[in-house]
Parts: C-alpha cells; sequence; structure tokens
C-alpha cells in the first residue's frame, strides 16, 4: 500500500504562483517506477488530467497548463511536485496527485487539495 499526503494548495491570485506537494510513504521501495501525476476537478466539471511524470523523467501537460505549471519529483524524498505559476482563475479545482504502478493508470490518490484563483 501507498499512502500519499499533499500540501500546499490554498488562494492565489492570478498571475502569482503557488507550490503543491505530494509525499509518497508506505510501500515506496519503488516509488522511482511509479508514473506520478496531478488530476483536477472543479465544481461541475468532468475530472482533468493536469499532468504526468514517468519514472524517467519524461513529462506531460494539459494544453490548458502547459507553459505555466511545472510538474516535478524528487525519489530520493518520495515526493511529488506542481509549480503553478501564472495561475489563472479558470484554475481553481480541488488538485489531486495520483501514483499509477502501471501504465499511468492511478492506484493511489492524495487527500486533495483546494486552489483558489482570485482575478
Amino acid at each position: 500500500q501507498v499512502q500519499l499526503v499533499q500540501s500546499g494548495g490554498g488562494s492565489v491570485q492570478a498571475g502569482g504562483s503557488l507550490r503543491l506537494s505530494c509525499a509518497a510513504s508506505g510501500s515506496t521501495y519503488s516509488y522511482r517506477t511509479y508514473c506520478m501525476g496531478w488530476i483536477r476537478q472543479a465544481p461541475g466539471k468532468p475530472r482533468e488530467g493536469v499532468a504526468t511524470i514517468k519514472s524517467d523523467g519524461s513529462t506531460s501537460y494539459a494544453d490548458s497548463v502547459k507553459g505555466r505549471f511545472t510538474i516535478s519529483r524528487d525519489n530520493a524524498k518520495n515526493t511529488l511536485y506542481l509549480q503553478m505559476n501564472s495561475p489563472k482563475a479558470e484554475d481553481t479545482a480541488m488538485y489531486y496527485c495520483a501514483a499509477a504502478l502501471y501504465d499511468c493508470a492511478p492506484n493511489y490518490w492524495g487527500q486533495g487539495t483546494q486552489v483558489t484563483v482570485s482575478s
């Protein structure tokens, strides 16, 4: 079992910056092999994949956040990050981190953290 504990989040002004963290614990001996990602869900909207980082460090982003958000991981600390620069009001959502053992299909989820961007 893997537990994911999120931190960061809160309220931020549009154009500011914010960093989300997601610390893994439990059976993390293979953490560096996991595909990790951030997913968000705004009220009344479907869940949206924000960013993914694979075990080889390759990343992918939703078009809506490309050039503004950066996903990264520190395998020594079993921690995933999402640096949010120049956030927009439409980035307001509950953000979840997720860990996938195979094929980037999430097996474990963080508890979620609210991000509210005010314009």
